[in-house]
Formats: C-alpha cells, sequence, structure tokens
C-alpha cells in the first residue's frame, strides 16, 4: 500500500474514532443527566446519521482494493444499518426515544471505537495486542446486543407507524408491496444476514489472533 493509501486511511479511521467517541461521550452524557434513556437520538442521532452515511466510503474501499475486506460484507452490514437508521429513527420521530435506540446507539458506539481505532493504529504499524484482542472479542457480545433488542425490535415497534402512515407509499413504483411489507420481510432476512456476518466475524477472529499467537511464539 503507498503511504498516500496509507495516510488517508489513517485520518478517515480516526475521524471516524472520534466521531463515534463523541457520540458514545453524548448518548451517556444525557442518560446520566436526565436518568433516562429516551434522550439518545436528541443527545447524538443527528451525528450517527452523518457518521454511518460517511461508512459507505468503507464499501468503496474493500470495492477498489484499498483493504483486503472486498465489498459484499461491508455493503451488507453499511446499507442495513443505514436503511435501519435513515428510513426508521430519523424518518419516524414516533420510535426516536423507544429503549431500542439507546440499546442499539451504546452497542454501535462501543463497538466503533474498538474497530476504528484498531485500524488507525494498524495503519501506523504500532497497534498494541490489547485493542487488536478487543476489536476480535468485543463484538461476541455487542454484535447481538445491537441486532435483537435495538435494531430488530425497534423495526417490529416501528411497524404500526410505517402501516398508519402509509411511509414512503410511493417507493415501489407500483409493484404489488408496500414499505410496511419490506419491513416485514426484511424482519424475516435479518436474522440469516445477520448470522452470516456473525460467522464471518468469528472466522476472522480465529484468523488475526491466532496469526498473533503465532507473532509471539517467534519472539
Amino acid at each position: 500500500m503507498s503511504q498516500l493509501s496509507n495516510l488517508y486511511l489513517f485520518l478517515y479511521n480516526s475521524l471516524q474514532s472520534f466521531g463515534w467517541a463523541l457520540a458514545l461521550f453524548r448518548v451517556l452524557s444525557s442518560f446520566l443527566l436526565t436518568k433516562s434513556i429516551h434522550g439518545a437520538y436528541a443527545s447524538a442521532g443527528e451525528l450517527i446519521c452523518f457518521l454511518q452515511t460517511a461508512a459507505f466510503l468503507e464499501v468503496i474501499h474493500g470495492a477498489i482494493g484499498l483493504v483486503p475486506s472486498g465489498a459484499l460484507l461491508p455493503l451488507m452490514q453499511w446499507g442495513g444499518r443505514t436503511h435501519f437508521l435513515l428510513a426508521i429513527v430519523r424518518g419516524i420521530t414516533e420510535v426516536q426515544e423507544l429503549p431500542s435506540v439507546f440499546i442499539t446507539f451504546l452497542a454501535w458506539s462501543l463497538s466503533e471505537i474498538i474497530r476504528y481505532p484498531h485500524y488507525a493504529l494498524s495503519c501506523l504499524g504500532h497497534c498494541p495486542s490489547w485493542i487488536t484482542y478487543l476489536r476480535y472479542t468485543a463484538f461476541i457480545v455487542l454484535f447481538p446486543i445491537g441486532v435483537a433488542p435495538g435494531e430488530m425490535w425497534l423495526m417490529y415497534q416501528a411497524l404500526p407507524y410505517i402501516k398508519a402512515k402509509h411511509l414512503y407509499g410511493d417507493s415501489f413504483l407500483g409493484l404489488p408491496i408496500s414499505y410496511y411489507n419490506f419491513v416485514q420481510v426484511v424482519l424475516l432476512c435479518y436474522p440469516f444476514l445477520w448470522l452470516k456476518l456473525y460467522v464471518h466475524l468469528f472466522k476472522q477472529r480465529k484468523s488475526k489472533l491466532s496469526r498473533r499467537h503465532e507473532k509471539k511464539k517467534k519472539m
């Protein structure tokens, strides 16, 4: 990788690290000040929307070979999160104060303040082993929490509002399916798509941590 590409990736991951740390700070500050979990979107929602939208760059990074991840899995994860965030949470004000928003934002923020610093420090070639371990271990707990009581539960809770408002009613160009039906299908498919990503992360964990263990043995 060229020095320019490496510098770009370092800056991108550093900015995302800072953004997600700020988002976590805002979510937790709101919780501590109000003693309520209902203000997560009001405190950090727009910032998280921006950070998640900007993360489409990671799909491009994989597609052009800037990183070895490829484009498919990053696109699946980005698409699922962005649809959930922009189309449902941002688009339906009635769901913005639900506990599932707090759960999702907390799980996402904790994940990203580990993932992005790991990537940024790896660009420098000096990533501490404990950050690498956290990067490939914390997801075991955080990923299911973000998906089940977070994203899936909120989408289910949003269904009555979607139906009542006939939300995005003109989005399917006359096809015999409404956005309400689309979200129902997404909810049915979500566990299978999530499991594919989850299994992939476990494979990554085995590969990365065993490689680190082998390096330690040689030292």
